[in-house]
């Protein structure tokens, strides 16, 4: 009991950047996936503070790059957009083309992008 004790003590005391960092070796090393809810760290005085791990991304388009008719094809499939509201979009870059989707989403639809010639970025 005494070892359980400690070892809650040790993880009470970590800063955020050290709850990070377990968070990676747990998620790397042993598969285990840091929970979506908040990981608690106390911090100096008791206070406790919450990290979150991001789980809504948004995919922006920064600037359509030399094939701006492929990207404005490729925006109106993954939008459902019409041909003129999709050219408009890709027009106002940089535009969020989708917002708050998953981080594999996000991904999936930034190398559709990134192949039909735009310049994309994830937040």
């Amino acid at each position: 009991m005494a070892d359980v004790k400690a070892l809650a003590e040790q993880l009470v005391g970590l800063t955020v950047k050290e709850v990070q960092e377990l968070a990676d070796v747990l998620k790397n090393e042993y598969g285990i996936e840091p929970a979506a809810a908040a990981v608690v760290v106390a911090a100096g005085g008791g206070e406790a503070a919450a990290v979150e791990e991001k789980t809504a991304f948004n995919v922006v388009l920064k600037s359509a790059g030399a094939s701006k008719l492929n990207v404005v094809k490729v925006v109106k499939d993954l939008t459902g957009l019409g041909l003129k509201e999709a050219k408009e979009l890709v027009d106002g870059a940089p535009k969020a083309i989708k917002e708050g989707v998953s981080k594999a989403e996000a991904e999936d639809l930034k190398a559709k992008l990134t192949e039909a010639g735009a310049e994309v970025e994830i937040q």
